[in-house]
């Protein structure tokens, strides 16, 4: 780990000079995805500068949905009573995530910039397209049993995104809200968030330099409230997906009114299945239906020589999510 400066920002202001003032600072909230990538030497920041004081803070119900402030901790929104109630799905998501010791200390902004588990990619003496843009990506011929299928490229096939939050906002059309060194906000779909690595895979959001993202946006509708998050795993605790799946349902009379599927584990950024959902929009809700959307969820998959047991796991997901839901 490099040598670094530490500095405690009390205002919004202040922590944007200070960024201004140190070419390569860096915010720090939880650290607990910051100080991983500094002890591997893939992050060198000279000054580290600590927001915890910042008020992105609150879960409060508004008059569309739900406001999640970007400094809480993964525990404490994932146990709040709206949210267990409003969005279940992302309060399982945020408890199925890592330990109880790191959910009480990552911040939900933090969770949402955590980046790459890829092997290739933490190892310096690998080449990486994501460090060192051109360098190559030894994932593609190399160990590729846990990378993604969908939405690669020849440049890069890992899951950025290895979390599960994200897979659960995007289910529910989150929109988090930007603040730049200026104040200024600006609200972005998470849909529109995450970037598909095509010829720049170390381009992973739309974030620009110094901006935060200082709070979510929920908003509130009867498949969100009737949803759920699966995941599946090598392990059964602390361990990042094989196959993940945020769905939710608004079923009236055995027929699907609307319907929600994202997948985590398989794409190269958080996954939205709009084929998926197409399926299953107005059909009957029951097992060959939900077969059906996950044949739609998958169909575009490409697999690598190590990797193509992911399509009939994330389908096995999504099927076995969409029964949990119908049948609660």
């Amino acid at each position: 780990m490099n040598d670094f400066h530490y500095a405690k920002a009390s205002t919004a202001k202040e922590a944007a000079d200070l960024m201004n003032d140190q070419p390569g600072a860096v915010y720090l909230a939880g650290a607990t995805t910051l100080l991983d990538l500094m002890k591997a030497n893939l992050a060198a920041p000279p000054l580290l500068i600590d927001i915890n004081t910042l008020p992105f803070k609150g879960i409060e119900q508004t008059k569309d949905g739900l406001r999640i402030g970007t400094m809480e901790r993964m525990s404490t929104v994932g146990e709040n009573p709206l949210v267990v109630q409003e969005f279940p799905a992302v309060s399982q998501s945020l408890l199925l995530a890592a330990s109880a010791q790191l959910r009480n200390m990552a911040s939900i902004g933090g969770n949402l910039l955590q980046r790459t588990r890829c092997g290739y990619f933490r190892d310096a003496a690998f080449p990486c397209n994501k460090r060192q843009p051109g360098s190559g990506c030894p994932a593609l011929t190399g160990d590729n049993h846990n990378m993604a299928i969908l939405g690669t490229s020849e440049r890069c096939i890992t899951t950025s995104y290895p979390g599960d939050l994200a897979v659960a906002l995007l289910a529910f059309d989150a929109v988090l809200i930007l603040q730049n060194q200026k104040g200024k906000q600006r609200q972005v779909p998470i849909n529109e968030f995450y970037l598909l690595p095509g010829d720049t895979p170390h381009r992973e959001n739309v974030l620009e330099a110094g901006e935060l993202i200082v709070a979510v946006l929920i908003p509130t509708a009867t498949h969100a409230q009737h949803s759920t998050y699966l995941k599946v795993r090598e392990r059964t605790s602390y361990a990042y997906a094989l196959a993940s799946a945020a769905v939710g349902l608004d079923v009236q009379n055995g027929i699907i009114r609307s319907a929600r599927v994202a997948l985590g584990g398989v794409g190269a950024q958080p996954w939205r299945s709009p084929a998926a959902e197409k399926v299953l929009t107005g059909a009957p809700a029951n097992r060959a239906t939900f077969q059906d959307a996950a044949s739609a969820a998958l169909q575009n998959a490409k697999p690598r020589s190590e990797n193509a047991f992911k399509i009939e796991l994330a389908q096995n997901t999504l099927v076995r999510a969409l029964e949990t839901v119908a049948n609660a």
